[in-house]
């Protein structure tokens, strides 16, 4: 009797543990399926306000236009001055945290002793909970004066100010994901070079990195997303400007900036309302495809 009751409470357990693990896979799912269903309904939101605009302006007006003068008589809403402002923050701040990025991985994933490295690691990843306007005041009170003062401009908000705040704030992203894409490699990798006869530094150089490369470019396609969507900290530091920047020195605004600043004062149903959610929709392409590429590539197999 013993036997068989015990052996009644054992299939109880399995068929408990059975229906907990099938509701929470459905669970699961469901998320899954919720959060493309919300990406999808954005896209359709933003494609049936957006194409109200072309009604009245040409799609080549609004892409290749060299002026944003939404209040003008007549209005302009050439969005090119924007998407180059985007570029070339993005640009700069690209080309500052990608070796900031990596080297700092570098140093925690693989020379920072172990019973430390924790410990850095979680002191980069608190750098993301800081708010971008927090940063973006920071930037504006000390990062703003110091350009200035030390290329001799006659305003510090240009985009080289923007770059830079937003490399610092792209910087947990990628070394996050870089610092994953080292330890990823399989540990026989670097006993091989070891056993022969490299250095932790040649290991790192020529066997470590080529082996996490797509995980290094996941990590800066990922950052660049962040940095393409940041709003707050370059709508105060960039000098919010609507004109074509020629080099770092020069003032800008990006497109995020852009529908934060305007949508408050764009009359609901205006062709300047309408070109604001168009601005949504190059924007949404423009984050959609980056993190499109950086998924595929972390994701290959070779």
């Amino acid at each position: 009797m013993l036997r068989i009751f015990k052996t009644r409470e054992t299939i109880t357990k399995i068929q408990q543990r059975q229906i907990s693990e099938f509701i929470i896979e459905k669970l699961i799912f469901l998320s899954g399926l919720a959060s493309v269903l919300f990406v999808i309904l954005i896209f359709v939101f933003l494609l049936k306000e957006g194409v109200s605009l072309f009604k009245t302006v040409s799609l080549k007006d609004f892409l290749i236009g060299k002026f944003w003068y939404p209040i003008s008589d007549p209005p302009r809403f050439g969005v090119l001055p924007l998407l180059m402002g985007s570029l070339w923050v993005t640009l700069g701040a690209v080309l500052i945290a990608v070796p900031l990025g990596l080297g700092c991985a570098i140093f925690i994933g693989q020379i920072v002793p172990r019973s430390l490295r924790d410990y850095f690691k979680a002191g980069v990843e608190l750098l993301a909970a800081i708010p971008s306007v927090v940063l973006g005041f920071v930037g504006l009170v000390t990062l703003v004066p110091l350009v200035r003062h030390l290329f001799h401009l006659r305003s510090g908000l240009t985009v080289l100010s923007g770059s830079l705040m937003l490399a610092f704030m792209a910087m947990p992203t990628i070394v996050s994901i870089i610092e994953d894409a080292f330890n990823a490699v399989p540990k026989s990798y670097r006993e091989g070079s070891f056993a022969l006869g490299a250095t932790q530094w040649q290991t790192i150089y020529r066997v470590l990195i080529p082996a996490a490369a797509p995980g290094i470019l996941a990590g800066v396609m990922l950052g660049m997303g962040r940095v393409i969507g940041e709003t707050m900290a370059v709508m105060m530091i960039t000098g919010n400007a609507a004109i074509l920047p020629k080099s770092f020195f020069d003032p800008a605004r990006t497109m995020t900036a852009t529908i934060a600043a305007e949508m408050g004062e764009a009359v609901r149903g205006s062709s300047h309302y309408f070109a604001l959610f168009a601005i949504g929709i190059v924007l949404f392409l423009i984050t959609f495809l980056v993190n499109l590429v950086a998924d595929f590539v972390l994701h290959r197999k070779k």
